[in-house]
């Protein structure tokens, strides 16, 4: 008992609870909590790259959102046109190659409007789609007829070719034959070869679809879910581990992949290049969240792959807008992914992994050694080790300012016909991104850096509902199995946020028998509520 004791009161001091007796108890003057979750600023227009700007906060305008609203779909299309089209070299000699292939998402609550303007910050690259979408079934109405004629070919060949092995044919030799064979089905490939549809989006597929269409596009396309909850629910599945798999290798586009099924035969991938955008509601990312900060499954780093996730405030000064679109900046901006699509990035001096590849200019390549020293001092310092979600997350950043600094790069300057070198421009342009970036993660991930604070609301809300009573244990809250509330560490360090500001006390009541640490809730709560 003694040793029990001993270890409560040490547990106690550790997070501030005070230890008084039931008539001791007095509550200092009920105050509001603070936010459990930092405010994460709006997007600076500055930080839009200028070629792409006007249509950006014209969308924003109109619609009245936040402009990173707008800003993240758009840089993830703009990614997913370039995919594997060019890389980078982050460092100035080292062959460490990173494509430029984002994951991002809109965090808001419905009603928010994240369907529209996914639809109108996606206006370009769909576009380019309908646009294959048409090509490909004009050249399907013109090569259709040819392409049957020479399957009937082919097929006429292998009755003569069978006939010939039995000696019952004079219309020519096997050898003849088998020549007149292998030249029609080269026709056939090379038809077939030149009738495929470019894709540049997948909505809902299977992963062995998706493969093919990745093998067909092996530049990349992007995967758009209006709804990016149900796509992440769907990879919990015991019998969807491998699609979750084939996910996380498609982030970086890099890793060659190869599917052997009975009934699709044998597909290699050259590389997986998959973007992905969306939007998600913060009380269904949150269950995502705390999956990947329990060490579960979801602690994979599938989350932190989204590394253009915002969470905006939400507009101050909404205002009714009614005026026609800036048709211009729309042009400009549609112009910007066809040139974008259509360059020959083939002529770039260098090439690695089979496509080519780019490096910064010298002045760039100097803010990037500095901006990468600092980002790798911050990942090995102890002051992040307690924050391991957190910590993987700043982690991707060492891909995420070079894939940024070459997207800028290109939007500047894929109107001039100079692709090469990355510019200072927008070597700093992209460091700043990753500064705004951050401060979105901290609030996303509030509940790893914050969790005192985190369970104090989650302990204030268990109370304004009466499941957290007067006279309750503080062995009750922990035992009863909440989320976010089931560890003595973390209920004590909740409590001592609410103590702090007058919600509570936590009292030991005297008597005999095994003594409990009881929590006394403020009376003034119940007349003013904070």
């Amino acid at each position: 008992m003694a040793s029990e004791l001993a270890n409560l009161a040490a547990l106690a001091e550790g997070t501030s609870v005070s230890f008084v007796s039931a008539l001791d108890a007095h509550f200092e003057p009920v105050s509001a909590l603070p936010p459990h979750r930092p405010e994460a600023p709006s997007l600076p227009p500055d930080l839009l790259p200028p070629a792409l700007r006007p249509w950006v906060e014209d969308i924003a305008e109109r619609m009245q959102v936040p402009l990173e609203f707008v800003a993240v779909p758009a840089v993830v299309g703009v990614a997913s046109v370039v995919g594997r089209r060019v890389g980078i070299h982050p460092k100035a000699h080292d062959d460490w190659l990173v494509v430029p292939n984002l994951w991002g998402a809109i965090i808001a609550r419905p009603g928010m409007l994240k369907s529209p303007v996914l639809a109108e910050a996606l206006g370009p690259i769909r576009r380019l789609a309908a646009e294959a979408r048409e090509d490909y079934e004009l050249r399907l109405r013109e090569e259709g007829v040819k392409l049957e004629a020479l399957q009937a070919q082919e097929s006429a060949i292998k009755d003569l070719l069978r006939q010939a092995y039995k000696g019952k044919t004079t219309k020519g030799s096997p050898d003849e034959l088998q020549d007149s064979l292998r030249a029609v089905r080269d026709e056939i490939k090379d038809l077939k070869e030149s009738l495929f549809e470019r894709r540049y989006i997948v909505n809902d597929t299977t992963t062995e679809k998706l493969g093919e269409i990745l093998a067909a596009n092996p530049t990349g396309v992007l995967l758009e879910r209006d709804e990016l909850a149900g796509w992440l629910r769907a990879l919990e599945r015991e019998d969807r581990k491998s699609d979750r798999e084939f996910f996380l290798e498609a982030w970086n586009g890099l890793n060659p992949y190869t599917y052997d099924r009975i009934g699709r035969g044998t597909i290699h991938i050259l590389a997986l290049c998959l973007s992905i955008v969306g939007g998600i509601q913060p009380a269904k990312l949150a269950r995502f969240v705390s999956e990947a900060l329990d060490g579960g499954y979801a602690a994979d780093g599938l989350l932190q792959r989204f590394q253009l996730l915002v969470w905006p405030e939400g507009l101050d000064d909404w205002r009714f807008v009614d005026r026609s679109p800036n048709v211009g900046a729309r042009e400009q901006a549609v112009t910007v992914y066809s040139a974008l699509d259509r360059c020959a990035f083939h002529l770039v001096h260098g090439h690695d992994a089979g496509m080519p590849t780019l490096r910064f200019a010298g002045d760039a390549q100097e803010l990037f050694n500095e901006w990468l020293t600092q980002l790798q001092a911050r990942l090995d310092s102890p002051q992040l080790q307690p924050y391991p979600a957190f910590e993987s997350h700043l982690a991707k950043y060492r891909s995420l300012m070079p894939s940024l600094a070459l997207l800028f790069h290109l939007v500047e300057c894929i109107g001039r016909g100079d692709v090469a070198p990355v510019s200072l421009s927008a070597a700093k342009l992209a460091a700043d991104w990753c500064d705004y970036l951050e401060l979105h993660a901290r609030k996303i991930y509030a509940a790893e850096l914050g969790t005192d604070l985190v369970a104090a609301h989650l302990l204030a809300a268990k109370i304004r509902k009466g499941e957290i009573h007067d006279g309750i244990t503080v062995r009750d809250v922990y035992r009863a199995g909440w989320s976010g509330l089931k560890t003595p560490e973390v209920a004590f360090g909740g409590l001592s946020v609410l103590e702090e500001h007058g919600w509570l006390r936590i009292v030991v009541p005297k008597g005999t028998g095994r003594p409990s640490q009881v929590i006394r809730i403020n009376p003034a709560l119940g007349k003013e509520e904070p």
